[in-house]
């Protein structure tokens, strides 16, 4: 798609440092001819199109062209490789006075006869040799490398003519350890190097430890096409620029800018691709994002926080705490302003790479859009889920919440979508069951309370009887009782009605999902479309059915009505008889009518005894399945828990030696102490703290000490009497739903305080000043998670000495697996974490205003425009930091 123009144009944008598949030891065709190598190339050119085409194929974008002390015969495979849009480095390998070979790099743009002079300062004064060896030993070609400009790798290192395999003793050692030696080449995995090298080259050999390890990469001799495909041949490299500073600024830091071939590829994530301004204090500005750490930099007031805040509006995102809600609205309104859109590229790679537009002006909501414009009906979450903004002091907010750090852990969870089904019809079921008991439980109370009154009712019955009214007034009663009988035959019919008019109600079959427009293009067309047939036949019966039982229901009332018009008949007749006997009663003061009301009222209790043991039955079919219904639910949340625990684990696991992580069961109680408030109200202060004081507190075992009784709590909990009365006398339906409760678990953790090497010291989360409990959640935010982490000036809330020893060291290794957005004024997190794009902010300086974002400053530390803004912005300018550094004695 045609991107709109301040969003294509943001994509035009410097975005930092990448990997570039590099190739450094190529070998021209000079090379073979002169070493007796076989080859199939009858001439140079066909060597140098044969040998770039395979670099074209295997994506390798960058050379170095390696002939032993000569440049000459390199000029035409570097400009075949220039001509073929590759770079092609300068470059000669030294082989020095005890044989150690040496690649020595030289930047794109220095000339040929640059190098040739300085193959003449290494004592070859012409090529007549075939393989001339120079006049100065390793170190002390070493010493000329940045006199010279170029960069030095030690060539197949491992292997013969290397440095660890031709040296020996102090010599060998001399070398390794040299400050300008940053790079060497195996030819595989460190993994497959020589047993007895491999902890020199983990920089684990205590004779041969460096402060810094030296980079390993694969460069190994390439002699053509076929050579170019070995693993061996090549290595990625991480660069801004392709030139020397970037390969050392690489191999200062290999662990975040060269992979090896055996090395696995960066894992795929979600990534802000580019944002864009249209209005307010950045109008005009954009950013091209890079997938893995990106740091904005800037003086105050340069717009650094109004970045992370438009990343969090247009995402859709709520900040924690009111303060941050404060913070992040009154940016909305007063820097970004009213009618400003934001725009912002998302580029998700699961299930397949797709990117997406989201676009949002102050204050609209925001609209997600396609690759073809379409708007979609989707929010920011749906398509980037997982994705974090902390604004400034938010995570030292987070780390005062037990129950939110829970939601942090709950990140690391293996997602188990069929418990979370089971969850939540389980607690529908509960509802549904705790609503019928209830609904019994009235029945049951309202049925009894009119049974209650039948003994009073059949005593005076009895009296009336004795009085001999029971047989002169016995056709009246039978009366009333065969009354009740067609009553009841209504009653019956009533609820097979309303089932057959729950069934019309699901016709017709809904089959528009088996349209033929509907399962178009798929495999199974034509199979599936016979669904539509059996669900056809399905609503053919099913109306016949409901025609038929319609006509039987009708033919059953027109069967009772029958049956009540010739009862009405007898009716008449009793009746006649009834009233001539009612005046006969009068005259003995008699109250006939009195005995028939009577009559009348125990004939309609009787049933209810029935009634009643049905009510009852159904009571304890009901309580049996609730109680097998509660241990499921318990089984669903000990579930979850022990998920929520193996996370927590894992984590400690991850961040051993910095930060162990506890998960308590139901440890956050106030939705119940919530629900109690609620629903049973009054003093309850005591109560709770009693219960606050249990260590592992059962909800179903609170619900059964409260319907024991006070006593029961009393003893219990050490609940006070009047409050535990009062828990006492709430309803069934408030111990169902103590219950049913889900108490969130809680998140303990505990940061290790002591330094770097000492024995561990941890304290727990509450004993930690507020800059250790930001590092020891920032710590949990950087790890596992494949959407973005943008976060405003984090070095607010940390210690300083946890930044560079816990944090940075992270935050490097987590970048490869996701993409980080940080804005600081802290040098540590955008040097010591090799941030892959560095982005400064400046001031318009207009009095209206504004920020503007220099191209010149958009980029890695191993470009000089970016390096220059660090020092100063960051380190206070090149003086202040070599005064700090004298002072420090370092």
């Amino acid at each position: 798609m045609a991107w709109p123009p301040h969003v294509a144009e943001a994509l035009l944008l410097p975005h930092g440092a990448r990997f570039y598949k590099c190739a450094l030891q190529v070998n021209p065709y000079e090379y073979l001819r002169r070493h007796g190598r076989p080859s199939s190339f009858a001439d140079e050119a066909a060597y140098n199109e044969a040998l770039v085409q395979a670099c074209r194929e295997q994506g390798i974008e960058v050379i170095a062209v390696t002939d032993h002390y000569r440049v000459s015969a390199s000029k035409g495979l570097i400009q075949a490789a220039k001509d073929a849009g590759l770079l092609a480095f300068p470059a000669f390998e030294a082989v020095t006075k005890e044989g150690v070979h040496l690649l020595c790099i030289f930047d794109l743009a220095t000339p040929l006869e640059t190098l040739e002079r300085f193959i003449g300062a290494c004592g070859i004064p012409n090529d007549d040799h075939e393989s001339p060896t120079g006049k100065f030993d390793a170190e002390e070609l070493l010493d000329e490398s940045t006199a010279w400009g170029f960069i030095c790798i030690a060539a197949h290192v491992t292997q013969n003519g290397g440095l660890l395999y031709g040296l020996k003793g102090q010599s060998r050692m001399g070398a390794w350890k040299h400050k300008l030696l940053l790079a060497a080449a195996i030819p595989g995995s460190l993994d497959a190097a020589p047993e007895n090298l491999k902890n020199i080259l983990r920089n684990e050999e205590p004779q041969y430890r460096r402060p810094r390890s030296v980079a390993l990469l694969n460069a190994s001799d390439v002699d053509g096409p076929q050579d170019i495909v070995t693993p061996g041949a090549s290595s990625w490299i991480k660069m801004s620029d392709v030139s020397v500073e970037g390969l050392r600024q690489a191999f200062l830091d290999p662990s975040s800018r060269i992979r090896l071939a055996s090395d696995p590829p960066p894992d795929v994530h979600s990534e802000l691709a580019a944002i864009g301004w249209q209005g307010g204090f950045l109008d005009g500005c954009a950013v091209h994002f890079n997938e893995n750490l990106n740091v904005l930099i800037g003086g105050r007031g340069t717009g650094k926080s109004t970045v992370i805040e438009s990343l969090r509006y247009v995402l859709g995102l709520e900040p924690l705490g009111d303060d941050a809600r404060k913070a992040h609205d009154g940016n909305v309104k007063s820097v970004l302003r009213s009618g400003t859109k934001i725009s912002v590229l998302v580029r998700s790679h699961r299930p397949a790479p797709r990117e997406y537009l989201i676009e949002r002006t102050v204050p609209n909501p925001p609209v997600v859009r396609d690759e073809n414009g379409g708007v979609l009906d989707l929010l920011p979450r749906d398509i980037i889920p997982r994705a974090e903004v902390y604004g400034q002091h938010e995570i030292g907010e987070l780390a005062k919440s037990k129950e939110k750090l829970t939601r942090v852990l709950e990140r690391f969870v293996e997602r188990d979508p069929s418990l979370g089904q089971r969850k939540a019809e389980a607690s529908q079921r509960l509802e549904r069951l705790r609503a019928r008991i209830v609904e019994v439980q009235d029945e049951q109370r309202r049925t009894t309370e009119r049974l209650a009154t039948l003994p009073a009712l059949e005593e005076t019955l009895k009296r009336f009887q004795e009085a001999g009214l029971e047989e002169r007034l016995k056709e009246q009663s039978f009366l009333v009782r065969e009354e009740s009988v067609l009553d009841t035959m209504d009653e019956r019919v009533t609820p097979i009605n309303e089932a057959v008019e729950l069934v019309q109600r699901t016709l017709p079959v809904d089959r528009a999902f088996l349209s033929e427009r509907s399962l178009v293009n798929l495999p199974a067309r034509d199979t599936l479309l016979q669904g539509s047939v059996v669900l056809e036949a399905l609503e053919g019966r099913l109306e016949a059915g409901v025609a038929e039982l319609r006509a039987a229901i009708d033919e059953a009332k027109e069967g009772i009505s029958t049956i009540r018009g010739a009862w009405s008949l007898r009716q008449q007749e009793v009746q006649a008889a009834y009233e001539k006997i009612l005046r006969e009663l009068q005259k003995t003061r008699v109250d006939g009518e009195e005995f028939i009301r009577l009559r009348r009222q125990i004939e309609n209790l009787r049933p209810l005894a029935e009634r009643l043991r049905t009510l009852n039955t159904e009571m304890q079919q009901l309580r049996d399945a609730r109680r097998s219904l509660l241990a499921e639910w318990e089984d669903i949340k000990t579930a979850e828990y022990r998920r929520l625990d193996q996370a927590a684990k894992e984590v400690t696991r991850r961040l051993a030696r910095q930060v162990r992580v506890q998960v308590n069961y139901g440890g956050d109680r106030e939705p119940l102490w919530q629900l109690l408030r609620e629903q049973v109200g009054g003093r309850l202060n005591e109560a709770i703290i009693s219960l606050k004081q249990v260590e592992q507190l059962s909800l179903r075992e609170l619900a059964e000490a409260c319907r024991g009784g006070k006593e029961a709590l009393a003893q219990r909990y050490a609940i006070p009497p009047s409050q535990a009365d009062r828990l006492a006398q709430a309803s069934e339906q408030t111990w169902m739903t103590i219950e049913e409760l889900e108490l969130p678990s809680t998140t303990e953790i505990e940061l290790n305080v002591a330094g770097e090497g000492k024995p561990s010291v941890w304290r727990r989360l509450e004993d930690l000043s507020t800059g250790q409990k930001a590092t020891a959640v920032l710590l949990l935010l950087l790890l596992e998670s494949d959407a973005p982490l943008i976060v405003d000036q984090p070095e607010d809330d940390l210690d300083n000495r946890f930044i560079s020893e816990g944090v940075v060291p992270r935050m490097k290794d987590e970048k490869r697996r996701r993409q980080f957005i940080f804005a600081t004024h802290n040098a540590n997190i955008p040097v010591l974490a090799d941030a892959e794009l560095i982005v400064g902010l400046e001031a318009k300086g207009e009095a209206d205003g504004g920020a503007t974002i220099d191209q010149n400053h958009m980029g890695s530390i191993d470009q000089r425009p970016v390096k220059e803004l660090v020092e100063e912005l960051l380190e206070g300018g090149q003086e202040a930091f070599e005064v700090r550094r004298l002072k420090y004695g370092f």
